[in-house]
């Protein structure tokens, strides 16, 4: 711990902590493009009444993010009442409509934000279009034109106190009762995992998904017992990240921090593991709809992922892996949203064409 201390005052607190978000993104990345985790996959999958391949992908980097933390906290490396989420009143009724618009646009933009990121890295330009765009829709949420929208309806319901609550206190279970659902899901996946014949290397990439989330909690949560000035206990999320970084780039108003870091690690990590394994390419729309329904996606989801505090992996596993209560409501609308989306309109759209 000595060496910690000793490492954070010679580089800087600031500089510490864009470095530990660089490097979780990093992680992040590698893992993200070579298990293709995707939550919008793992919802249209589900919709299409197949319980195969992506969603044992999801599920094992859900679950391997509650272990990992929750063992951490266990073991007294990381407190989850000291994380921002929960520090923070949530709000129910944000995640509801965010969640829900949110899942309506992962699926329209054929990824959710975290996933169109790592497609960015890869070379996807319709990813770097609607990636863009969910950047500037989220700042402008967060501090523009529509965060009086946003706040109007986050404000109808909300949690009391000033502060959020834990799932695993609200139903009146223990905290050890955090590793044990995490166990019990890590087991549900392999189980169909195995069934869709998911290869080892695969899984083995999701679950460092969700151990890049838990080393970002408790990263950001030992800076912070040793910093001098405050420091956001947060993880992998990519909401206010994303319009955190593209103010960074445009302005000086904006300073090194986690957040900074985070998001070019993402790109690094998914740029670097897709171009030792050849799969790198530049690709673009196929067609005017489809960059229409792209972007129209990308709006969706700055606004709602801004309203439902958190994206598919703000909200839906760093949120979720801590039993954050109104991340766990909003990923559940995400998977509501993204199924009614996939139902109404891809699948509706399958069956007129083979007609």
């Amino acid at each position: 711990m000595d060496s910690f201390i000793a490492f954070i005052e010679w580089i800087g607190e600031a500089n510490a902590g864009a470095l530990f978000g660089l490097l979780t993104g990093a992680l992040f990345g590698v893992a993200a493009q070579r298990s293709s985790f995707c939550l919008r996959a793992a919802t249209v999958e589900f919709a299409r009444g197949i319980i195969g391949g992506r969603v044992a992908v999801w599920l094992l980097t859900f679950s391997t993010a509650v272990v990992w933390i929750q063992a951490a906290q266990w073991l007294g490396l990381f407190r989850s009442s000291d994380a921002r989420m929960m520090a923070v009143a949530g709000s129910w009724s944000g995640a509801i409509m965010g969640g829900l618009i949110f899942g309506v646009g992962m699926v329209l933009a054929r990824g959710c934000s975290g996933r169109l990121l790592v497609l960015a890295a890869t070379g996807n330009l319709r990813s770097v279009v609607s990636g863009l765009i969910f950047a500037v829709v989220a700042q402008m949420s967060l501090d523009g034109w529509l965060a009086p929208i946003r706040n109007w309806l986050a404000a109808l319901w909300v949690t009391p106190n000033g502060q959020n609550l834990n799932l695993l206190t609200l139903i009146g279970l223990p905290d050890i009762a955090g590793l044990a659902m995490g166990l019990a899901l890590a087991i549900v996946a392999i189980v169909v995992a195995m069934r869709a014949q998911i290869g080892v290397r695969v899984l083995v990439f999701a679950s460092g998904v969700g151990f890049a989330v838990a080393a970002g909690w408790v990263l950001t949560w030992n800076l912070a017992e040793f910093a001098w000035e405050p420091v956001n206990v947060t993880s992998a999320t990519f909401t206010g990240p994303s319009a955190n970084t593209l103010m960074f780039f445009l302005s000086n108003t904006e300073t090194l921090r986690y957040d900074i870091g985070l998001v070019p690690g993402v790109f690094l990590g998914a740029f670097l593991a897709a171009a030792f394994s050849g799969e790198f390419k530049f690709q673009g729309f196929t067609d005017e709809s489809n960059m229409r329904r792209s972007m129209t996606g990308a709006v969706l989801m700055g606004f709602g992922g801004m309203l439902a505090g958190g994206c598919a992996i703000g909200a839906g596993v760093t949120g979720g892996s801590i039993f954050v209560a109104t991340a766990w409501l909003a990923l559940f609308f995400m998977w509501v949203g993204a199924m009614a989306t996939d139902l109404l309109i891809d699948q509706r759209g399958l069956g007129a064409q083979t007609a």
